[in-house]
């Protein structure tokens, strides 16, 4: 049975994770085993409790515990339950709740990268993405779209930062990724893994997205770079293939996100 607790003072230290630790704060790098994440609305944290995440408390609106978040909470009888009506929600958090739910909860451990390319047919790596707004509607696509992995530079935003959570839809707990030191090396490991890959990049010599030679590959990374200025000139030279969207009156690219949709769609096997 839960410990349903009524808010009165959202000063109390145990909402600290709710309302005032940031996101490197959430992710305790001195400290690993206690990182944690927010999850917001009761599907997204549904997607995280298959996931095999372990909750640590829930922040919700009475009329929550019997309705949409019931489900959640007889899954989790041992954690405690923060609430209170939702104009006072409001009044003491300064947001409005997400769908009325939202969970804290420790990161799993990270796969390694071997653990996301094993039995992989199509992967994307995204090198740089710092929007985390970018990297939740990728893996969005990514799961939409056929991509059985996605492969991160430690530049970019973390996957479980709270906005990308949220854009994704919680699809970050059902697509495979990982966070890789160096995209050389992992290019390298990726070609030893039997994988070609392809820049995604507006040059030259690129040949169109739908070149039948790109889309008869058995196992193909999609690289996609940073917004703004797009993948680095040596990651191009390091790919086996460039390709580009053609575009249309005059535009001259898609943002990361969107350019990323058409690319799952296009080269998906």
């Amino acid at each position: 049975m839960n410990q349903i607790i009524e808010i009165t003072d959202f000063s109390d230290a145990a909402l600290d994770v709710y309302a005032r630790l940031t996101e490197n704060q959430l992710l305790n790098r001195a400290n690993p085993e206690e990182a944690m994440f927010i999850a917001e609305s009761p599907k997204v944290i549904a997607r995280a409790l298959e996931k095999g995440c372990r909750p640590i408390s829930f922040l919700m609106e009475k009329k929550h515990i019997t309705g949409e978040g019931k489900d959640i909470l007889e899954r989790c009888p041992d954690i405690p339950v923060y609430t209170a009506e939702f104009d006072v929600l409001t009044k003491l958090t300064g947001f409005q709740l997400t769908r009325g739910m939202l969970a804290a909860m420790y990161r799993p451990k990270m796969q390694s990268l071997q653990e996301v390319c094993r039995n992989a047919g199509r992967i994307a790596v995204l090198e740089d993405v710092v929007n985390p707004t970018n990297v939740g509607a990728i893996i969005r696509s990514a799961a939409a779209m056929h991509m059985d992995g996605v492969v991160l530079t430690s530049a970019c935003s973390n996957p479980l930062y709270r906005r990308a959570i949220r854009v994704s839809m919680g699809t970050v707990f059902q697509v495979p990724w990982t966070i890789v030191d160096s995209e050389q090396d992992t290019l390298a490991a990726l070609r030893e893994m039997g994988f070609q890959t392809v820049a995604m990049a507006l040059c030259d010599n690129s040949v169109s997205i739908d070149d039948p030679v790109l889309s008869g590959i058995d196992k193909l990374a999609i690289v996609l770079g940073t917004e703004g200025e797009g993948l680095k000139e040596e990651t191009i030279q390091a790919c086996n293939f460039t390709a580009k969207i053609p575009m249309a009156h005059g535009v001259d690219s898609l943002n990361v996100a969107a350019a990323s949709a058409v690319a799952f769609w296009q080269l998906h096997k």
